[in-house]
This record gives C-alpha cells, structure tokens and sequence, in this order.
C-alpha cells in the first residue's frame, strides 16, 4: 500500500484541508459554547463555567446574551466554510477567526487565563493555516 505524501497535493491543497479541519474545530467549540450558556446553562453550563446554583437565575440571561454572540460565532465560520463562493467563505472565516481571537483574549484579560487555550490558540491556529492557502486554489 501507498502511502500519501504531501507532495502529492496540488500546490495549496495540504494547507487548505488543515485550515478547513481547524475552522471547523473553532466553529464547533464555539457551537458548544453557544449551547452551554444558552440552552444548557442551567444544567451542564452552570457546571462547566463553575456557577454557584444561587446565581443561575440572576445570571442566566446574561449568559444566554452571551451565547447569542457565540452563535454569531459560529454561523460566521460555518458560512465561511459552506459559502460556495470561494473568495466569500474566505472573508467570512477570517472575519470569524479574528473576532473569535480578540474575543478571547478579552476573555483572558477579563474572566480567565484558560479562554486564551480554548478560544484564542485554535482560532490563531486556523486563521494562520487559512492565510497560507492561496485565495482560489487550481489543481
């Protein structure tokens, strides 16, 4: 059996197949984030972002304000990753990658230091990988 080198990949391809896997990554952390302070705050989210249970009722609507800008988010990068138009679902996920990178180094400024490992790294990740793509790939 063969195995698959990368220079076997068109020029870009590689890079583009990396960048992809990790826009998808930060849109699913960020879809999982939306769900706990939304949707799941009062259970699983409560316990995640360490809420004391006397607090979830003043804090829950905060919360699910907050989740509705983590969903933004997220449909930011799944636009950019399902937008037919090439040159369109790039801008959408690099939109989406630098306000979830500043976003979270807010969040590590702000709440806490472990933001700047869940959000910020995978988002910096992705969008280096994504600026290393050619903007319209040709096989």
């Amino acid at each position: 059996m063969d195995t698959l080198h990368y220079e076997q990949f068109p020029k870009g391809h590689f890079v583009r197949i990396v960048a992809t896997i990790l826009i998808a990554i930060v849109c699913l952390i960020h879809l999982y984030i939306f769900l706990l302070e939304t949707v799941l705050f009062r259970s699983r989210g409560r316990k995640v972002f360490g809420i004391k249970q006397d607090e979830v009722e003043r804090l829950a609507p905060l919360m699910s304000n907050q989740g509705c800008y983590n969903g933004f988010l997220a449909a930011a990068l799944a636009v950019g990753l399902v937008h037919p138009d090439p040159v369109i679902g790039r801008a959408f996920a690099v939109f989406g990658l630098v306000c979830v990178a500043i976003a979270g180094i807010w969040g590590g400024v702000t709440v806490q230091r472990r933001i700047l490992l869940v959000q910020t790294v995978p988002a910096l990740l992705a969008l280096g990988a994504l600026l290393l793509t050619p903007s319209v790939l040709t096989p």
